[in-house]
């Protein structure tokens, strides 16, 4: 049921099926008859990185607002001062990211009015310091003096930059199969890395087990702070309407473990029941063939995100973002595409490399692969039944 009480509406039984190809009008990316999981040809493209090596503004940011982070940080400041100096670091760095039309993607596609929310202009270039902020705020107000999470390379510096802003203990916990480039980021922010045998899902439990024998914050998705995280992704709700001064009709977000596109569902629910908005937008969700449990569930119209099987999961130098065999927040992401009449639908890395490259030729983005999931699923509903005339958001959470 919604938070109104109202049962969702029944849901026909879905398909599975690929993205369709890349639109006639432009090339496809070469060796496209080969496997489309192939990591060493996606490895190819040398235009292209791993969404976990988004680039960032570090630098910038410390200069910036460097009076504040020296009161933010400083312990012998009154909590009082830290906190309103740190809230003037999140308020002028954080979100009000660009929301602007695609007008040539339209010409693409052959539907108008696409619109594209670019998250690389956070700080450290994807929507993580939307949440890694808020929580590092909470800890400050809390009273705690280190933070700890997992992480396969976003995240971890985006909560190494706002600890570091905040005079924070940062712990990071990484598997020590991933080789991301981002360490190095996670380090010059004065961030511990502790690198441990197993995959993602592991290294959330063992960050977890830190956290509870050492008093530290608990930053992992699915924990305690699940509230505060989708009330700080649904920002992104906020400033969509701001803009369009209502709900479009569709947005569309790639997943991974889902909370991105439940908060920003949790935001436009609040707006539309102050009467802000006249409708809530349709959800979409989008990830990687056959290696998602959110995408996995809707397809087969399973009642909740059941665990895919961890052998059955192969990363690519693409769809590793993307990809797991537990969507920690899937749940709330599954709900929030029924209760909006929403759909989901997978995306091949061969897809994703191609609709990053396109937007970047037609628009001008620099987009990582995996950020193109959302679009490549939207595009598949407009193929498969033609939209009406209407306005169409496209969450892009980061830039190469």
């Amino acid at each position: 049921m919604n938070d109104k009480g109202e049962k969702p509406p029944p849901q026909e039984q879905k398909k599975p099926q690929e993205d369709h190809p890349p639109p006639k009008t432009l090339s496809s990316p070469r060796n496209s008859e080969k496997e489309q999981h192939n990591a060493p040809e996606a490895q190819k493209d040398q235009g292209f990185f791993l969404l976990d090596e988004a680039t960032s503004q570090v630098a910038d940011i410390a200069t910036e607002i460097e009076t504040q982070k020296k009161v933010a940080a400083d312990k012998n400041f009154p909590l009082e001062e830290r906190l309103e100096a740190y809230e003037d670091i999140f308020d002028s760095e954080i979100g009000d990211t660009t929301l602007s039309r695609a007008r040539n993607i339209e010409r693409e596609v052959g539907f108008r009015q696409i619109y594209l929310k670019f998250e690389g202009g956070n700080p450290t270039g994807t929507q993580k310091d939307r949440i890694a902020f808020a929580q590092v705020l909470d800890a400050l107000r809390r009273g705690f003096d280190a933070i700890t999470m997992a992480t396969c390379g976003n995240y971890g510096v985006a909560m190494a930059l706002a600890a570091s802003l905040a005079g924070l203990r940062c712990i990071v916990y990484i598997p020590e199969t991933y080789h991301t480039k981002r360490a190095k980021e996670i380090l010059d922010t004065g961030a511990e890395i502790i690198r441990v045998p197993g995959d993602y899902e592991k290294t959330v439990i063992l960050s977890r087990q830190l956290a509870e024998s050492e008093e530290i914050y608990d930053a992992n998705p699915g924990g305690a702070n699940t509230a505060l995280q989708l009330q700080a992704y649904g920002e992104i709700a906020y400033e969509i309407y701001d803009e369009l001064r209502d709900a479009p009709a569709f947005v569309a977000v790639p997943v991974s473990n889902g909370t991105t596109l439940a908060g920003i569902y949790k935001g436009f629910l609040s707006l539309y029941r102050r009467g802000k908005t006249s409708r809530i937008p349709r959800m979409i969700a989008g990830s990687s063939f056959g290696k998602n449990p959110i995408i996995h569930a809707y397809l087969k119209n399973s009642p909740r995100c059941d665990d895919l099987q961890p052998e059955s999961i192969r990363e690519t130098t693409v769809n590793e973002p993307l990809i797991n065999w537990q969507s920690i927040d899937g749940d709330y992401a599954l709900q929030a595409l029924r209760l909006t009449r929403g759909w989901a639908a997978y995306a091949s890395d061969k897809n994703m490399l191609f609709f990053s490259r396109l937007i970047r030729e037609r628009e001008g983005l620099n987009v990582l692969p995996a950020s193109t999931a959302g679009l490549i699923a939207l595009i598949n509903g407009h193929q498969r039944d033609t939209f009406p005339s209407d306005r169409y958001v496209v969450i892009l959470t980061g830039r190469r």
